[in-house]
């Protein structure tokens, strides 16, 4: 069967990853409203295109913390790769590097960050970091992925308890034996404690503040990108502290039901930051026109999470590959279509919200 969409992708990870598998990658927090609003908030968004504007070349290509990557889209980070596909985020990395795009490392996992350098050592990669309770834990990590060249740090902050996701309690979901969260190898000790996604429960420390910031800038000198933030307020504490760019999101409606889908959340944070760091944006993307939406509300790149996934069930490196090939040749497309030759042409008068 030819992969013509995103969708398609995920019609055939749902058939053929296991159930509890599956229900982990898809999940959200309670009732998914905000998990599915990502997707629906999209389609309130209307184009204005323009016309006659000669779009005969055109061009995808982008910078993001002043590095060039080839199209606006990079891999947001999720955890478990090899639940999807033998090769695990080994694969990613590899798909990502051909790409010339950026790639997010999760903490979670199931290669290690070196496994991944070895595999893509040109990749430009960045790091997604929790803050534990033991701090060693956070910055034996971090001094590892600078010195394995990883170009950022990407502050999870969403996360100061793990979201309710019904059926992962159903399921019971926990990592198979033969895998293991392969940054924190050999770190836990074989513990009564009950395990969460693949190490002890408590583990993340719910004490964090706008404090750890400064304490995380006082141990590297990476730039520091907060994940997590959906209101102006919070953009604009952000910017006082000096990190060096947002990630508006919601975790993929994992966390908290009922906020706001990330596209919503987008132009008041874009509005607030006002060019001071760059803003990027998670959640809902499926389709070239969905980048361009983005992009005109004000993000400088926006990441996808589960069709990356998808792709891999699918076929590995290779349909990673041909997730981001499908997006790029959409979003040029739609470029074209609404008269746009690179993204500088990308503004906000292309946009409008659907009265609906």
């Amino acid at each position: 069967m030819a992969m013509v969409c995103l969708t398609d992708f995920e019609e055939y990870a749902k058939e053929h990853l296991s159930k509890a598998t599956w229900d982990y990658y898809a999940a959200g927090a309670d009732e998914c409203c905000t998990r599915d609003d990502n997707l629906l908030a999209y389609k309130r968004i209307r184009l204005r295109p323009r016309i006659l504007r000669d779009v005969s070349v055109s061009d995808t290509c982008t910078t993001v913390q002043g590095t060039e990557i080839s199209f606006p889209v990079g891999i947001a980070p999720t955890a478990f790769h090899c639940l999807a596909w033998h090769e695990g985020e080994v694969a990613t990395a590899r798909a990502t590097e051909a790409f010339n795009t950026c790639y997010i490392t999760s903490t979670y996992s199931t290669c290690s960050v070196e496994e991944i350098v070895a595999a893509a050592p040109s990749g430009y990669r960045w790091f997604q970091l929790y803050v534990y309770r033991e701090r060693k834990l956070s910055e034996q990590l971090v001094h590892r992925v600078e010195a394995l060249g990883y170009k950022a740090l990407v502050l999870t902050v969403d996360v100061p308890y793990t979201g309710k996701r019904r059926n992962d309690i159903r399921n019971q979901f926990r990592l198979p034996p033969h895998l293991k969260v392969k940054n924190f190898e050999g770190v836990f000790q074989e513990t009564s404690v009950p395990e969460e996604y693949g190490i002890p429960a408590n583990t993340l420390d719910p004490s964090i503040s706008w404090k750890d910031i400064h304490w995380l800038q006082s141990i590297t000198r990476l730039p520091i990108i907060i994940k997590g933030i959906l209101t102006k307020e919070d953009a604009e504490v952000a910017v006082e502290h000096g990190v060096q760019g947002i990630i508006v999101s919601n975790h993929g409606g994992r966390q908290l039901d009922g906020g706001p889908a990330s596209i919503d959340a987008l132009a008041e944070i874009v509005e607030t930051v006002a060019g001071r760091i760059e803003v990027y944006v998670d959640g809902g993307i499926r389709t070239g026109s969905d980048v361009l939406k983005a992009l005109a509300l004000g993000a400088k790149c926006v990441f996808i999470g589960r069709p990356a996934v998808w792709g891999l069930a699918y076929k590995g490196e290779e349909g990673v590959r041909e997730v981001l090939q499908i997006l790029n040749d959409e979003f040029r497309l739609s470029m074209a279509l609404s008269g746009c030759r690179n993204v500088a042409e990308i503004n906000r008068s292309l946009v409008q919200f659907s009265k609906l």
